[in-house]
């Protein structure tokens, strides 16, 4: 037997070896987990765990949501709702200088109020933006990152599959987790749209001169809101009210996403069933990407609890001189250069078993505002190098925009991010109000 401590040093370095010769993260983790339950508990601990905790720990009712909500999402991009949210954006904020740029944090927003998937509206909204502004005259890094960014409302306006996820590892409420994501995610929101606003007037010569519409036209842009009205009621409306669970809200969202495809009349004729099938693929794709990163992170996470590691932190953290405001800022600043190797999922099921019972049960804090800082800093990692996974989709998107270029690009915005973030940090009501509100909160 290895000593916990020793095995838990060779452990890191065992994650950045296979990831580097390239092992998917999922796979590193697990390997590594295995591999540490192996030598700290020996072979039966290590083989019992890897034949029950695949099913132990995703076999969760809660845990339903996740394909649901991902297939709301195509379904919602198929019925057209993300383009009709740039064409509302648009025509009503291209007077604004950076117009086309508000209009699109704007309309990601609205996409990701209908998706919850970062990656996934940052493929959309690339797909319809980036062109539009580019043909316009805007600067390609600025509207890459700009992109690349927006995306990350997704993952914090509900439905959100990370807060979901952050809910099911705490064992928290998973519609009050949901709920809690609105304002901070519009703060966010507005926060961005500051920065572009600020960015256009110092630098004029990244953005053209702005378009004007007219009122009628403006108007008349308004009826493609309904898609985008119809989910958000029936799903964060439903929860809010108290109509449906998590579950049954994302159930009903998914159907009324798949109404809107049958019978929108967006989808080119003959051409349903294939984007029907399509969707379906996407999101059984997607679904195993989450589910296998559970796993994997999941098993180098119990690892971690074998090897004391949680129990260590926990004492360390109690002995600081600090105050337990500056001890949380320290564990959210971890994100940072954890984001810069790993995805969303695995830095959460990594860190929160070490963090949120030291913060929630030891220092006292809201376990939802914690749940909102935590899903706002690991998101950042999404637009950080070397592993940023909005910037590399982008990079499918706009294959003629060098990848170091779209990192530039999302450095502003980086910022303005972290800016939210400390306004979230210091003001916690954005975050609790809306739960503690709820039907039964």
């Amino acid at each position: 037997m290895i000593d916990p401590e020793i095995a838990v040093l060779i452990s890191i370095a065992l994650i950045l070896f296979l990831m580097g010769i390239g092992l998917p993260i999922y796979a590193s983790l697990g390997v590594t987990g295995f591999l540490g339950c192996l030598a700290i508990k020996g072979p039966h601990i290590a083989f019992t765990q890897l034949k029950t905790f695949p099913y132990v720990n995703t076999a969760n009712y809660l845990l339903a949501v996740v394909p649901l909500f991902i297939i709301m999402g195509h379904f919602g991009f198929k019925a057209g709702i993300s383009r009709d949210l740039y064409t509302i954006g648009r025509k009503w904020f291209s007077r604004l200088p950076g117009g086309l740029g508000i209009a699109t944090f704007i309309a990601s927003a609205g996409f990701g109020a209908c998706c919850g998937s970062s990656v996934a509206s940052a493929a959309t909204m690339g797909a319809i933006a980036i062109p539009e502004m580019r043909a316009l005259g805007y600067d390609r890094k600025l509207a890459c990152g700009l992109v690349a960014s927006a995306g990350t409302l997704a993952i914090l306006i509900p439905p959100s599959v990370v807060s979901v996820f952050y809910a099911s590892i705490n064992d928290l409420s998973a519609g009050a987790q949901l709920i809690a994501g609105i304002l901070p995610g519009l703060l966010t929101m507005a926060v961005l749209i500051a920065g572009v606003w600020i960015l256009t007037l110092i630098y004029p010569n990244l953005v053209p001169a702005p378009e004007r519409y007219s009122w009628r036209e403006r108007f008349a842009s308004l009826k493609g809101i309904w898609g985008m009205a119809v989910l958000f009621f029936l799903v964060i409306g439903g929860m809010y009210i108290g109509w449906f669970t998590p579950t049954e809200a994302a159930s009903v969202g998914a159907f009324a996403g798949f109404l809107m495809i049958l019978f929108g009349g967006r989808v080119e004729k003959g051409k349903l069933g294939e984007a029907i099938k399509k969707s379906f693929l996407d999101t059984l794709r997607t679904t195993c990407m989450v589910f296998m990163i559970l796993i994997g992170a999941g098993l180098y996470a119990f690892f971690l609890t074998l090897a004391q590691v949680p129990q260590t932190v926990s004492v360390w953290v109690g002995s600081l001189p600090l105050p337990p405001s500056v001890i949380v800022m320290m564990f959210l600043l971890v994100y940072i250069p954890l984001g810069m190797f790993m995805d969303t999922f695995s830095m959460l099921i990594i860190t929160q078993p070490i963090m949120f019972p030291i913060v929630t049960s030891q220092l006292g804090f809201d376990p939802i505002w914690f749940g909102i800082l935590s899903v706002r800093m690991s998101e950042l990692g999404l637009i950080t190098p070397p592993v940023g996974l909005n910037v590399y989709v982008l990079a499918g998107v706009v294959k003629d925009v060098p990848m170091h270029e779209i990192f530039k690009g999302c450095y502003w915005f980086f910022l303005f991010n972290i800016v939210a973030t400390a306004i979230l940090f210091f003001f916690p009501v954005i975050s609790t109000f809306l739960p503690s509100t709820m039907y039964g909160g």
